[in-house]
């Protein structure tokens, strides 16, 4: 296969996560594109067979739901109208998934999540062994977030990070990101004729970050969201390609061309520090003076002293996002203190703390044991 010189072959993930936007899924009229998604559904039902399993993450139950209900503006003019709209299209889209899926003799298994059902330890890991389950009985998993629930303040907001995330629940080998264009490119396509497609990235850095621009006009993300879920997806050890799902049985013509963007994996990290890396919110942020940054990537813990400031209102044991002195998240660990005991010892000596305290202290505000570099 062409792609696998790229350095990912999606035919040669055991687990493969497979996400489709709302501008493949659903036509401009509000109507399901049946058609395309019956080739998808038959070159999954082929990998099905050989032994592959597949995780969907599907867009599209607003903009289906939004015709169904006649809402206008796609269904977002407001929270409520989204909301309603999710309602209503995601049973119609899921019965679409099944009635497909079904046809190859294949089961459609939904689960429809919010943020803190992935954010929260104890629920990440109930989701992770329910599609672990499902995919050892041979159920195609149908994930999308329950926006018919989800708040602006409280949400993913968009299935590329989705994806990742339950990449990283399911234990995935690779996700694959349908998209509209063909990959991240050096400048948008759509009004650069110069611009040149990415084919590979080792590194996400603040170039990279610069070429995440335009956004699909129906969906809710854009490509800085696939490049946001990439960045998810490698540091825990999962390649992610952006590929484009404009021609039929679109995972097969990649697989054949390898025309795309592959980001590459870093080394994979523990299933406790993959969660923590790709977590969307933390409890607070402890920011640290140059010396303490550089004693963390020597391999310390994170010690009073070298903290200059900190916010958010944290307890022992939730997760914080550690910054250096330019306001750069740098770490994510677990806190050994909540955030009023840290405001009195922040910037104090190991000595002073017990007197601070009242009591035999933790020597270390986040220990390197709980703690992942970003």
């Amino acid at each position: 296969m062409v792609a696998a010189l790229t350095g990912f072959a999606p035919d040669d993930c055991p687990r493969l996560v497979v996400k489709i936007g709302s501008s493949l899924l659903v036509a401009e009229d509000g109507t399901v594109r049946r058609d395309w998604l019956a080739t998808l559904v038959g070159e999954m039902a082929e990998r099905q067979r050989a032994g592959q399993k597949i995780i969907l993450v599907s867009s599209g139950a607003i903009a289906f739901g939004a015709r169904l209900l006649g809402l206008e503006g796609g269904g977002r003019k407001s929270l409520d109208d989204a909301q309603a709209a999710a309602a209503a299209g995601q049973i119609a889209l899921s019965q679409c998934w099944a009635e497909l899926l079904g046809a190859h003799d294949l089961r459609a298994a939904q689960i429809l999540v919010t943020l803190g059902d992935l954010e929260d330890r104890r629920r990440y890991l109930n989701a992770a062994a329910t599609l672990d389950r499902l995919l050892r009985l041979d159920a195609v998993p149908l994930i999308n977030e329950n926006d018919s629930v989800a708040t602006e303040e409280i949400r993913f907001g968009d299935n590329d990070r989705l994806a990742a995330r339950i990449g990283q629940a399911a234990r995935a080998d690779g996700i694959v990101l349908l998209s509209d264009v063909a990959g991240l490119y050096s400048a948008d396509p759509r009004r650069d004729e110069t611009a040149e497609l990415i084919r590979s990235v080792e590194t996400i850095d603040a170039r990279i970050g610069a070429m995440a621009a335009g956004a699909s006009t129906m969906g809710s993300g854009g490509m800085a969201s696939k490049v946001e879920a990439a960045r998810i997806a490698t540091a825990a050890g999962m390649p992610l390609a952006i590929i484009s799902g404009q021609q039929d049985a679109p995972l097969t013509a990649f697989a054949e061309s390898g025309i795309g963007t592959i980001f590459t994996a870093e080394r994979a990290p523990s299933a406790r520090e993959a969660w923590m890396a790709g977590r969307l919110t933390a409890a607070g942020r402890i920011t640290i003076d140059g010396g303490a940054a550089r004693a963390l990537r020597d391999g310390n813990s994170l010690l009073p002293a070298g903290v200059t400031g900190l916010s958010g209102a944290f307890g022992r044991g939730d997760v914080v996002d550690i910054a250096d002195e330019d306001g750069t998240i740098i770490a994510r660990g677990l806190a050994e203190y909540d955030s009023e005991a840290t405001q009195k010892i922040m910037g104090r000596k190991t000595g002073e703390l017990e007197a601070i305290l009242g009591y035999a202290p933790r020597p270390a505000l986040v220990h390197r044991n709980h703690m992942v570099f970003l």
